[in-house]
């Protein structure tokens, strides 16, 4: 394939996958062979490689990606400097709540931001985007309260591991419980072409 040609756009999927899980895995391995402030130094690399790929790959950056990447910079900057790594035990539960707060901001406004983000991927009726941000909005108040509970009450070790293989798959779950409701509110194809 020459340089020219556009990558078909499962690979632009699966670029967004690497790019999203790609720094939690460093953040893992680097966690178990050095140490949280090691971990956080390479998770806050490989969140900045990260973004600079999806940038240079797609010309643009995701709006979640791009707001946890500059929590993960702060709160891992914060962490290292200060040599306390609450921060960036924070950061999980800072970044769920200020996206509760931004998606409950914009539906008391009239305005459901998911509709904004996802409008290309399906349409729903009003109704169907009132309904799918505030699941969202409580969904992500539910895991800003669970990272809390874990990261007070377990190792160090234990909450890195809660971080990237439970708060993945639990997202993941979530997601897919949203398929009845995507349906449901499903607006024909003929109303949104």
């Amino acid at each position: 394939m020459s340089t020219g040609d556009r990558q078909p756009a499962h690979a632009d999927h699966g670029l967004r996958l690497v790019t999203e899980l790609g720094p939690l895995v460093v953040f893992f391995i680097a966690n178990w062979k050095a140490g949280i402030f090691w971990a956080t130094g390479a998770f806050m690399a490989a969140t900045a490689l990260a973004l600079a790929v999806s940038y240079i790959r797609m010309r643009t950056v995701p709006v979640m990606p791009l707001v946890t990447g500059v929590f993960v910079l702060v709160f891992g900057g914060l962490t290292l400097w200060l040599h306390d790594d609450t921060f960036i035990k924070l950061k999980p539960t800072i970044v769920n709540l200020c996206f509760a707060a931004i998606l409950g901001a914009g539906l008391a406004l009239g305005r459901p931001l998911l509709k904004i983000v996802f409008a290309s991927v399906f349409a729903l009726d009003d109704e169907g985007w009132r309904k799918l941000t505030v699941r969202w909005i409580g969904f992500f108040v539910v895991l800003a309260i669970l990272n809390e509970i874990v990261w007070r009450n377990v190792p160090t070790d234990t909450w890195v591991s809660f971080k990237v293989f439970g708060i993945m798959p639990l997202t993941f779950a979530f997601s897919l419980a949203q398929l009845p409701l995507l349906k449901r509110h499903a607006l024909e194809e003929a109303d949104h072409a």
